[in-house]
Formats: structure tokens, sequence, C-alpha cells
């Protein structure tokens, strides 16, 4: 009887299971043979050259760059999405009625194209755009928002913020209904203010709502390429060269995928890493807070 039940757990998880050896370990042991050898992506023989590519690019200034980049707009996006989600949360959360019909809203830009949001961004923030006409002609204002490094910067993350807010927020919402009124009741009786209210007692019991948010948040700002591609194309001057970018200039455009293939395996190293270690450092700040 346990025999038969085993079988039937590993028929119904054989789908995924094939799906996870084809689409996952077999490119996964492939790219690491690669970044061992020096194909250029189209001629049918390669040389071995062992660790050549990795020694290079831990030496290249695109993939320094990538490394720097990452966290600055992870300093950037991180606060921005998890504050626009908070207060789109805290605002739905108030509502009497038809919060589905308001979060559903929200959530559409998550669904929205990358490309197409980011063309339009284009168009907007164009140095002779309507926008920055009238930025320069009546208050003096002359930005080149997609040429600046900071401003490109931040314009992505701006987007992306804008993208993902709507789903985080569905996220806070659940943990704002899962807090008991009677805690809001109780404090309201001892005289607890508004702001004491909100970081004495909200915030700690949505500390797993929202440390899921920042973590998937984090996760984020490690794999960012539509929005990059689309507005500064890593530039200027690497200001916005994220490791996607980085791994796709070497890949499709160098024609070096012995090489990219290193550089994504570092990227791979190097994201696990930082996400494990912050991981580590907000569960260690939750239970130091009492939160968990």
């Amino acid at each position: 009887m346990k025999k038969r039940f085993n079988g039937t757990g590993w028929l119904f998880a054989s789908p995924y299971l094939f799906y996870g050896v084809i689409f996952f370990i077999i490119p996964l042991i492939w790219s690491f043979y690669l970044a061992l050898t020096d194909w250029n992506l189209i001629a049918p023989v390669y040389e071995f050259i062992a660790f050549d590519n990795f020694i290079e690019a831990v030496q290249n200034p695109g993939v320094q760059a990538a490394f720097f980049v990452t966290f600055k707009f992870m300093g950037a996006f991180v606060p921005m999405v998890i504050v626009s989600s908070l207060i789109v949360a805290l605002v739905v959360h108030g509502l009497p009625r038809f919060k589905g019909l308001f979060l559903i809203g929200f959530f559409l830009p998550y669904l929205a194209s990358g490309v197409v949001s980011s063309l339009i961004v284009k168009g907007l923030l164009s140095y002779n755009s309507s926008i920055n006409v009238v930025l320069r002609e009546s208050f003096g204002l002359d930005i080149d928002w997609l040429n600046s490094p900071l401003s490109a910067l931040l314009v992505v993350a701006a987007i992306i913020a804008w993208k993902f807010t709507g789903y985080y927020a569905l996220i806070l919402t659940a943990g704002f209904e899962g807090i008991n009124k009677e805690i809001y009741e109780a404090a309201a009786i001892d005289g607890v203010s508004a702001a004491q209210r909100f970081f004495r007692i909200t915030l700690p019991l949505l500390y797993p709502a929202l440390f899921t948010t920042l973590i998937l948040s984090i996760g984020v700002s490690f794999g960012i390429f539509t929005e990059v591609y689309q507005l500064t194309g890593g530039g200027p001057n690497y200001a916005t060269n994220t490791w996607q970018m980085e791994i796709f200039n070497q890949a499709f455009t160098n024609l070096n995928a012995g090489y990219a293939s290193a550089v994504a395996i570092i990227a791979s190293i190097v994201t696990f890493v930082a996400i494990i270690m912050i991981r580590k450092i907000l569960e260690a700040w939750g239970k130091r807070n009492g939160w968990v």
C-alpha cells in the first residue's frame, strides 16, 4: 500500500520533475560547461579554456558595474515599492466595500507588458518630449532623464515600482485583513495614538506579509532587464547596466556565449548569497523586536 502510494505521488509530480530536468538541470549543467569554453555562439567547435572566462569577468568594468548597479537599484526600488504598496494596502483596507475591485485595478499594471510601458515612458521622458519642453521653457529645468546616471536609475526603479505596487499591495492587504480588530479596539480604549497603533501594533502583526514583500522585491532587483534594455541599454556609462543586460550584451551582441555563461553563473551566486544574507538580517531584526 505504501509503495503504491509513493508511486502515485511520483506519477503526479513527474510533469514538474520532467520540466525541471529539461528546462533547469540540463541548461544549468550546459551553462557550467560553456563557461569553461570560448564558444562564440556560432562556430561548431570551441576550445576548453578552464576558468579564464571567470577571471576575465571579475576584472571586467561591465560586470563590476552590474554588481554595484544592482545594489543601487535595490536601494531605490525596495523603499519605493514597499512604501507605495503599504499606502495602497492601507487605503484599500480602510474601504467599506469593493475592496477586491480596487485591488484588481491596482494589480493591472503588473499584467501590463514591460516593453509597452517602457516605450511609453521613453516617449514621455525623451529630451524633446512635451513634458521636457514645458519644464525647460516654463521652469528652467533642463533634465535629460534617460541620459543622466542618477535620473536614469530612478526612472527605471519608478517604472518597476509602479508595476509591482499592486501585486505587493495584495499581499499586504491580506496581512491587514488577518489582524484582529479587537486589538485596535483595546488600544483605542487605552488611549493609544494612531502613530503608536501603526508602529507598535500594525507593523509587528504585519511582519510576515511585510517580510514576504521585502524578499520578493529584493529578488526582483537582481532580475531587471526589459525596462533597462528599452530605456537606456545599460547606459549612460554603465549607470543602469544590470546583470541581465551584461549577459545579453556578451551573449547576443558580442557573440561570446562562453563568457556570458560565466557572467550568468557569477550573477546567480551573487544573487543567492545576497538574498540569503538579507533574509537572515531581516529574520534577526524581527526576532530582536519580538515580531517573530
